[in-house]
């Protein structure tokens, strides 16, 4: 029975026990949510405690006092300072400038959000949060960029510079010159990615702003004006190193040399970088010195040799000569050197002309082994001017080399006829009529020449027949005349009428010249025979048109009773030559030679008062060859 009352008190206090805890739960449970139904109504518009903005807390208050306290906790967006720099420039801004600005009133909105989320556990979770561990959050600020940008416009109108490229040119003999600039822009973009952070951070900074430079490809060109100041600054004298006198040298002005110039562009191929280089103007101071080229040239001259008849050895009489010709070229590039040197006087290049036969060449070497062919002339009766013109001009030729295959002209090698080189005056015959003139007789020379070539077998490209027959080349030894010789005669007036022929063999030929007795005039050919024989025929004086009556004219020169022939009859005719060159039994080449003689008169002078001269007309004198 004890048993049992001690099991109900025992069952009764595990009854008061279980009801008690639910019940404590219960008042627990109500209490907290009469606290957070307390602390929800104290802070329902307040900012929840822990809530700091910028460091600054904000606990308990409301928006109204939070933003004033912020106000002052927050001066940045008047008081902060943004120094922005360029070189020794400087640009000292507010926020405020730069359109930034902290919003107290916003910030303080934010830090009221603060535990106010959607959901109830996210609000006791924030709240928790800033209550055990506080919540910082940032000010709310306003950034308008595009005042800061327009800030940047203006500074960049007094930075901002284009690229300006430094230049070179001449204006006459002046150096004209423009000097270059780097280009400068500011980078606003980059600026102002720079200037955001400082703001964002409400710190106060030094900017550097971003500028963008430019070098010109070319910035400084003073070294180069330099030079062609220099270079203009006297004359650019030019020598030729062989002359003896002034003769040999040519002056051109800076204002002349100015325009031979050229200024040009250059890219250095190793950095990259442009320049400007003065150069000459290959093409202009090549016509330059190709019009003093031939004044400057000196042929090559082959040596001259005599074939000695008895040891069939050639021997030299005259040396060969070497010649010179102007190297352009060479020229162009020494002036052009000295010139960036520094110096106003330069010689001339030139290079050599070897002669293609010297001092040591054999007859073997050439093919000139034996006596081809010779021919003589006779001019019986020859004043002594007119011998001396003979001699003076068949000398020229007397050792003269021909190359194979070539074609001599005589006019070439017979040069300026003329009293200083040794000439006398004799009959020519000239405008119609045969007068005294510096040279004459030379005819002789080409006639006796013609035949050479002629009878020699070489070809005859080029020769002209005497206005009328005359009678020194129809000679005989004998002196008597020969009229199978009319139509072989030829002559030369240099440098208009020539005579030439042409050496078809592969063998080099000697040319020698011997005046004779008998007033004769012998011309050898030596070289090696190649088996050519010569058939030829002369259709003689065909047409024939006898002279005109004598005329008789007037000289006041000439003393009363004087008579004087200043010119002689010939009967006009036509002659026509044919020539076959035979190699062997084979025809190697036919020509013919056509010669239409006028018909000349004879004409004497008188004296005024000569008595018993015959009353004659002039006949119209044909002009000559």
């Amino acid at each position: 029975m004890k048993k049992s009352k001690e099991q109900n008190a025992t069952n009764k206090t595990l009854q008061q026990v279980f009801w008690a805890i639910p019940l404590s739960i219960f008042i627990f449970v109500l209490i907290g949510l009469a606290v957070l139904i307390g602390f929800e109504v104290v802070y329902a518009d307040r900012i929840y405690p822990g809530v700091y903005v910028e460091k600054t807390d904000l606990s308990g208050l409301t928006i109204t006092e939070a933003s004033q306290k912020l106000a002052e906790a927050l001066p940045y967006t008047y008081e902060g300072r943004l120094v922005l720099t360029y070189g020794d420039q400087s640009w000292e801004k507010r926020p405020i400038d730069l359109g930034y600005v902290v919003e107290p009133t916003n910030s303080a909105k934010k830090a009221l959000e603060v535990g106010r989320g959607a959901g109830y556990p996210e609000k006791l979770i924030e709240q928790g949060q800033a209550w055990f561990q506080g919540v910082q959050i940032s000010p709310a600020a306003y950034y308008d960029e595009r005042i800061a940008q327009i800030f940047l416009q203006n500074i960049a109108q007094g930075i901002d510079q284009p690229t300006i490229e430094a230049s070179l040119a001449l204006e006459g003999s002046d150096v004209i010159v423009k000097s270059g600039q780097v280009g400068l822009e500011v980078d606003i973009q980059g600026t102002l990615a720079q200037i955001a952070p400082a703001l964002m951070r409400m710190e106060d900074a030094v900017i550097p702003l971003i500028v963008k430079e430019t070098p010109p490809a070319i910035l400084d060109v003073g070294p180069q004006a330099e030079m062609a100041r220099q270079i203009l600054s006297e004359d650019l004298v030019l020598t030729d190193p062989d002359a003896e006198d002034d003769a040999g040298t040519w002056t051109i002005a800076p204002q002349e040399l100015a325009s031979m110039l050229i200024i040009t562009r250059s890219e250095s191929s190793a950095e990259g970088e442009s320049s400007y280089q003065i150069d000459l103007n290959q093409d202009l101071f090549e016509i330059y010195l190709e019009s003093i080229k031939p004044g400057l040239s000196v042929a090559p001259i082959n040596a001259r040799f005599i074939f000695n008849d008895d040891t069939s050895q050639l021997e030299v009489i005259e040396s060969a000569t070497i010649g010179r010709e102007l190297d352009v070229q060479a020229s162009i590039e020494t002036i052009e050197a000295a010139l960036i040197e520094g110096a106003h006087q330069v010689n001339l290049q030139f290079q050599s002309l070897e002669p293609e036969v010297t001092d040591d060449a054999t007859g073997e070497e050439l093919g000139i082994t034996e006596l081809v062919h010779q021919e003589t002339s006779y001019f019986y009766g020859s004043d002594a001017a007119r011998v001396q013109n003979i001699e003076t001009a068949s000398a020229q030729f007397h050792g003269l080399l021909v190359p194979p295959g070539a074609t001599f002209s005589m006019a070439d090698a017979l040069g300026n006829i003329s009293l200083e080189n040794g000439y006398a005056e004799a009959l020519i015959i000239y405008g119609g009529q045969t007068i005294q003139g510096v040279g004459g007789g030379v005819c002789q020379v080409s006639t006796t020449l013609f035949r050479a070539a002629f009878f020699a077998g070489f070809p005859i490209p080029e020769r002209h027949a005497h206005a009328y027959r005359v009678s020194y080349y129809e000679l005989r030894r004998d002196g008597s005349r020969d009229p199978n010789l009319a139509g072989l005669d030829a002559t030369v007036f240099v440098p208009i009428v020539d005579l030439k022929f042409t050496n078809d063999t592969e063998h080099w030929l000697l040319m020698e010249t011997y005046m004779g007795q008998y007033q004769s005039l012998t011309w050898k050919f030596y070289s090696t025979k190649d088996g050519r024989t010569v058939n030829w025929q002369t259709t003689g004086a065909t047409n024939i048109v006898p002279a005109p009556e004598p005329l008789y004219r007037e000289n006041p020169e000439l003393e009363k009773g004087e008579l004087k022939k200043v010119d002689y009859a010939a009967d006009g005719a036509e002659i026509r030559v044919t020539r076959t060159v035979y190699k062997g039994d084979q025809v190697h080449f036919s020509d013919s030679f056509y010669t239409k003689f006028q018909p000349w008169q004879e004409i004497w002078e008188y004296g005024p008062g000569t008595e018993g001269i015959p009353e004659t007309e002039a006949e119209d004198a044909p002009e000559t060859n």
